[in-house]
């Protein structure tokens, strides 16, 4: 079966969705985890380091500003499920508006960090997220939470608990649990334009105030 966006959006509202095995493996399966991960808005933890380095400054932050670039580097890795169907679909997804990325950049305009993945009703799905340098997924993470918590979005799925999710705060739930949220997310209006407009929400008081606690460090997704 071929991935389209209207399949991938039915899949992603049903609580089920695809990875290969490898980039070069064809063959694309379809996952409805037992116990799903997810990174409850409200709960992201900011570890003290990250703080500092949010207030030294010297990253710029964007949204859908190099989409193709996020995702390709998110693939860029010995180990990836996302093979060239996953990758063109999403592609299509980002081209109709309901794919988007987060960027962290240096001062010399270098991609430090990403995130991205696709956003149906007031749910987020996070694909994959990269980094370049030393928290550059973990800065363009604390943006998407406080871009999606700005916007209304009330979920925001990892599919997976990995150690690195849950230092940040994410949890697992169970399938029923997530469906449940999956539900009532998705019957959710956001404003879009404040979760993916051109708006920095890191140099706003949504990153200071919404986004809490303690945290720690292990390896990206």
């Amino acid at each position: 079966m071929r991935l389209t966006p209207d399949l991938i959006v039915r899949a992603y509202a049903a609580g089920v969705f695809p990875m290969a095995e490898t980039a070069s493996d064809p063959q694309i399966h379809w996952f409805d985890p037992r116990r799903r991960g997810i990174l409850p808005l409200e709960g992201f933890h900011v570890s003290r380091s990250l703080r500092r380095t949010r207030r030294r400054g010297g990253f710029r932050f964007s949204c859908d500003t190099d989409f193709a670039g996020v995702l390709a580097s998110c693939a860029d890795r010995e180990t990836t499920w996302i093979n060239d169907e996953i990758a063109q679909v999403f592609l299509d997804l980002h081209d109709i508006g309901l794919a988007h990325s987060i960027e962290v950049w240096t001062q010399d305009g270098a991609l430090a960090g990403g995130v991205y993945g696709l956003a149906i009703g007031g749910g987020f799905f996070a694909e994959s997220m990269v980094s370049k340098v030393t928290d550059g997924s973990k800065l363009a993470l604390a943006e998407l939470v406080a871009r999606l918590t700005a916007g209304g979005f009330r979920l925001l799925d990892t599919q997976y608990l990995t150690p690195h999710l849950a230092s940040l705060g994410g949890i697992e739930i169970s399938r029923a649990a997530y469906r449940l949220r999956l539900e009532s997310a998705l019957a959710v209006s956001v404003d879009a334009a404040r979760a993916f407009g051109p708006a920095t929400a890191a140099d706003g008081a949504v990153w200071t105030a919404e986004i809490t606690g303690s945290g720690g460090s292990a390896d990206d997704r």
